[in-house]
């Protein structure tokens, strides 16, 4: 038998190793790939995916449906994945899909919703914001523009994460705070916060809980109002943005998205080849995005970065 020449057993020795630094991650998020904010999730994703070199699945329900996602964790658990990454907008139905992926061994990182109860789930870390904090703040800021009398509108009642926005801006401003349940349909978003401000001309303050579902409606509804109202929003979209350069709105606020998929797929990817996981949660935002940062990040949010 001919002796291996050495590129030729360096090159059987690379196909022998790469199984064992084969990976593959799936992600198990409440929103959709579609959706402006989870896409920039996703984006984030699939560019640590690229440079990690692992294989990234990004799955969600059609619809804000935590039955359906419950079933979709459970699906990632039977494929014994080397990493599972999970939103938690809802503990209860979600918990113990999670607790089964922990069980059998799969290392688990929450994002964007669940820092509260991420780790007693038995999940490594959360990379995400604390959405009390975040509201609160946003609430102290609108407070000190002048604002005593506030509409909240949440697309998404029954997601902690959003509600806890609600209940932090509540806190925050100290006036007046309805919250205004809609779905994710920026036509009715918009009906329904121009309703609210003609049923109420004391209205001064708008929050939104998502600059592309939420924010951008509710600016319309303010300029269609004929009233200096002020409107922010959790999260970042080109068109938001570009209100608050032109005056239209007031600030939004930013928790990098990007990052949670990129660097919880890259925790993953990290740990599964050499053990290597940070010490804690990783806070992504809240960052405030006021008119004179708001230019810098619109072509950013364009291309799905931000």
């Amino acid at each position: 038998m001919k002796k291996l020449t050495k590129a030729a057993l360096a090159a059987g020795i690379l196909m022998i190793a790469t199984p064992a630094f084969a990976q593959d991650i799936i992600v198990v998020a409440h929103g959709q790939a579609n959706d402006p904010f989870w896409s920039v999730v996703k984006n984030g994703v699939e560019e640590a995916g690229r440079d990690t070199g692992v294989d990234v699945d990004y799955r969600s329900p059609e619809t804000f449906d935590m039955v359906a996602m419950s079933q979709l964790i459970d699906a990632a658990v039977n494929q014994e994945p080397d990493g599972l990454i999970v939103s938690i907008p809802d503990a209860d139905a979600l918990g113990p899909s999670i607790e089964r992926a922990v069980a059998a061994g799969i290392p688990v990182i929450s994002i964007n919703s669940g820092s509260d109860v991420s780790k007693g789930l038995g999940a490594l870390l959360h990379v995400g914001q604390d959405e009390f904090d975040a509201g609160k703040a946003a609430g102290a800021k609108l407070a000190e523009m002048g604002g005593t009398n506030a509409v909240c509108v949440n697309q998404e009642v029954g997601n902690v994460s959003l509600d806890l926005r609600c209940e932090g801006f509540s806190e925050g401003f100290g006036g007046t705070v309805k919250v205004l349940p809609t779905s994710n349909d920026p036509t009715e978003i918009e009906s329904k916060v121009a309703a609210a401000l003609a049923s109420d001309e004391s209205v001064d303050t708008v929050m939104a809980l998502g600059a592309s579902t939420a924010g951008e409606p509710s600016v319309a509804a303010a300029k269609s109002s004929g009233r200096q109202i002020n409107v922010a929003s959790f999260d970042l979209s080109a068109s938001f943005l570009q209100s608050i350069v032109d005056g239209d709105a007031a600030f939004a606020i930013d928790q990098q998205q990007f990052l949670q998929g990129y660097l919880s797929t890259n925790f993953l990817a990290l740990h599964a080849k050499y053990g290597l996981m940070p010490g804690g949660n990783v806070p992504s935002g809240p960052n405030l995005i006021t008119a004179d940062k708001a230019a810098q990040v619109i072509e950013l949010s364009a291309k799905g970065i931000r």
